[in-house]
């Protein structure tokens, strides 16, 4: 699917529906929040949420006091609602409305924060060049969370197809640059009241030996 089609799709989605009506809205992200703290990061550390949308994960971020946050998000709608949303406190962050196919970071990132993206990169080129820009992108020892649907979750979320991961198969393709912290299993209550299973996992940035 093209990256104009894809975006029309999420486009769409932000625009007619609310936090309510869509599968993935959480009112506390519990989990994201623990990996991301358990990292022990200076309150000014470069955290990006990539495919963030409308989501609070950010309006927790401020106010545990983190002063350098990026939200990623295809869909322009679902960024203006967050803006919407924190009002004076939206200043404080930036805000990029991109394709992560299409995407140039303009900075390094001490954290990369994925809840439910990288699950819809179905090809292997696209997961390859994912996989380049977040080793990229990231800083000395940087860290990745990242949540995709398990083995146990959806085959597709919104209309579109997501590919499944379990521990292994994540770690797999992460090995080359990432070194796996832990990973969970989370089942996600939907505000249909039903669930997902999904895949959380963390991982650290390795360090390469330099050779002269």
């Amino acid at each position: 699917m093209q990256t104009e089609t894809i975006k029309k799709h999420w486009e769409k989605i932000y625009t007619e529906k609310q936090a309510s009506e869509v599968s993935w809205t959480q009112e506390v992200p519990e989990t994201s929040l623990s990996f991301i703290n358990s990292f022990n990061l200076n309150k000014s550390a470069a955290i990006i949420d990539i495919g963030g949308g409308d989501s609070k994960l950010v309006d927790h971020l401020l106010k545990e006091g983190f002063v350098n946050i990026t939200v990623l998000d295809i869909s322009e709608a679902s960024l203006e609602k967050a803006k919407k949303r924190l009002g004076n406190k939206a200043e404080k962050v930036k805000w990029v409305v991109a394709d992560i196919n299409d995407y140039k970071p303009q900075q390094r990132y001490d954290v990369w924060h994925d809840r439910a993206a990288f699950h819809f990169l179905t090809t292997k080129k696209q997961v390859a060049h994912y996989l380049s820009l977040t080793e990229q992108s990231l800083s000395k020892n940087g860290y990745i969370t990242i949540a995709t649907f398990s083995e146990n979750g959806p085959e597709k979320c919104s209309g579109l197809p997501v590919k499944q991961y379990s521990e292994t198969s994540l770690s797999t393709q992460l090995n080359k640059h990432f070194q796996k912290i832990k990973c969970i299993n989370e089942d996600h209550v939907t505000p249909f009241k039903t669930k997902q299973n999904f895949l959380f996992c963390s991982f650290r940035k390795k360090v390469h030996d330099q050779k002269d």
